[in-house]
């Protein structure tokens, strides 16, 4: 049995210890917010947070995740949540695939830099592709979120 902290609950999970992260969230917890999208780490759709920073979930292995806090996109962070908010103000989504991952890169910089430049989050986003092309939304939101949290 492997525990595994998420979203603020500890789950027992039967699996092979070296199951990628990814497939233990959706097939076997059911937290199915955080998507498959390459398995290769290459597109950002599965990215949860891993003590606070993003990681590519299809390239952990379960075992390497116990004694870890993981937040999936249906966790709840005071980041999260405000970002979330700038999502919907702003229309982020298209299709809105990317959006989870998306989602939990953000808050992993809002994290780490609340007061992130143009720059800043060029970087700490670029793990991440929209096949919709909704950078400069994106962009915006992390912004939008970043200077609220600073008018509070």
């Amino acid at each position: 049995m492997i525990t595994l902290n998420i979203n603020g609950k500890n789950h027992e999970i039967d699996a092979d210890p070296s199951m990628p992260l990814l497939w233990a969230l959706r097939d076997i917890i059911g937290y199915t917010g955080t998507k498959y999208g390459c398995g290769k780490g290459l597109c950002g759709s599965c990215m949860v947070l891993m003590d606070g920073t993003a990681i590519n979930s299809c390239l952990m292995p379960v075992s390497a995740m116990q004694g870890r806090t993981l937040i999936t996109i249906e966790g709840e962070t005071e980041n999260l949540q405000k970002l979330q908010q700038s999502w919907a103000d702003l229309n982020v989504p298209q299709c809105g695939f990317c959006q989870p991952g998306q989602l939990i890169s953000a808050t992993a910089l809002l994290n780490k830099n609340p007061k992130p430049s143009e720059e800043d989050i060029d970087n700490a986003m670029a793990r991440n592709i929209c096949r919709c092309g909704t950078y400069q939304r994106i962009k915006k939101a992390i912004q939008n979120t970043a200077e609220i949290k600073i008018k509070q």
